[in-house]
């Protein structure tokens, strides 16, 4: 991370596991689907998708796990399910909604997420940050989603900043491969569901959650 700036250009936050505590949600979800359809489902199905953009998750359900019917089938499904997820409440992880307003009033904020347009739009409301929220990206829009940098770096040229410059706030491998890969900075924070590996945070600032990132916080690591 640079010496020469006291802030960021940009700060971008994932949502799953990082703003909300959905990552758990998505899982059950699909293995609900899974034992509804006679397909196994397992951790290394759930590992294998982390990250991955809503083309490429409903193709692997349909063609890996073996679930019923086309990709779009499985993608309808597995969305559909998560909005009903949406409408009942969504958790929100320590400190979110504060970390995303006190870096607003800082930089510019934007969100690359895993998730469906839908879904992003539903968390942003949630947390009630739409008025902050300068620029969000879903990978269903871009060619890969993550670990490739495509998310990160739409993001970075919708709020019109250089991704060396930015600061990305991520919990899963897949993401803080993507912002690595965008060359961007990487705050991690801690989650118990698939923790990345000590070689991969290694290369990252490490938080416990979100009430650690604060402006003298994001000051002192930039």
């Amino acid at each position: 991370m640079s010496s020469q700036a006291s802030l960021p250009a940009a700060v971008i936050f994932d949502v799953d596991g990082t703003l909300t505590d959905t990552e758990p949600a998505w899982e059950r979800v699909r293995a609900g689907l899974a034992a509804a359809d006679g397909a196994d489902y397992g951790p290394d199905h759930a590992l294998a998708m982390m990250g991955m953009s809503t083309r490429e998750w409903s193709t692997y359900l349909s063609e890996v796990v073996g679930l019923n019917g086309s990709p779009e089938d499985c993608a309808r499904r597995t969305i559909d399910g998560m909005r009903k997820l949406y409408h009942g409440g969504v958790g929100i992880l320590p400190g979110a909604r504060e970390a995303v307003r006190a870096m607003a009033e800082l930089v510019p904020v934007g969100i690359a997420s895993s998730s469906p347009v839908v879904l992003i739009e539903a968390a942003i409301e949630e947390l009630g940050v739409g008025d902050v929220v300068s620029a969000h990206v879903s990978t269903e829009q871009v060619e890969r989603g993550k670990p490739a940098p495509d998310g990160y770096l739409r993001c970075c040229e919708l709020l019109g900043v250089d991704p060396t410059q930015c600061l990305a706030i991520e919990d899963s491998t897949a993401g803080i491969r993507s912002a690595l890969a965008a060359g961007m900075g990487v705050v991690a924070i801690l989650q118990p569901f698939h923790q990345p590996s000590d070689e991969l945070l290694a290369r990252c600032t490490v938080l416990q959650d979100l009430t650690q990132l604060t402006p003298q916080r994001l000051r002192e690591l930039w």
